[in-house]
């Protein structure tokens, strides 16, 4: 028996399967997932299947700046690499697994994720470099990145009118 022979999906392959009245709700059904599950992968998830660890961000463009937020809950400043290139501000770390002992009757079960991450934020505007500053209190990582003159004298309201 091959997996062929198992599998619905092959077993039917160049037969009219439009006949069938499952055939719309499969493919409606595999159109879903794609959709929902796009842009995911199963990479991130290590050899010993704990998923990796990716901060969330938050990014908020004032007038003279923009302040980028990150979440890293335990961990420590010094676990985390902050750099600045011409369009980019690259996060990168990594959240350290706790080990403990457990027992031959312990039960566990784990939802922490840990792991290396590397996050990088895209910055459609220009940065002064030698003002940007970062600090980190109660597992925030706060970024802010000043505007240069340029940037900020560029930006004009436009009227809107209707006809």
């Amino acid at each position: 028996m091959t997996f062929r022979d198992i599998t619905p999906w092959q077993r039917n392959r160049g037969q009219k399967s439009e006949l069938s009245p499952f055939y719309s709700l499969q493919n409606e059904m595999n159109r879903l997932f794609s959709d929902v599950f796009s842009g995911m992968s199963l990479e991130p998830l290590s050899k010993s299947g704990i998923a990796a660890f990716s901060p969330s961000i938050d990014v908020t463009e004032k007038e003279d700046k923009l302040i980028v937020k990150a979440e890293l809950p335990g961990m420590d400043e010094n676990d985390i690499d902050l750099t600045l290139l011409s369009d980019h501000l690259v996060i990168k770390g990594e959240k350290r697994e706790e080990h403990e002992e457990v027992g031959e009757n312990d039960r566990r079960y784990v939802e922490r994720s840990y792991g290396s991450f590397q996050r990088a934020i895209p910055l459609s505007l220009e940065i002064d470099e030698d003002k940007v500053e970062a600090t980190f209190k109660k597992g925030v990582l706060t970024v802010v990145l000043p505007k240069t003159a340029d940037t900020k004298s560029s930006a004009r309201k436009v009227s809107v009118r209707g006809e």
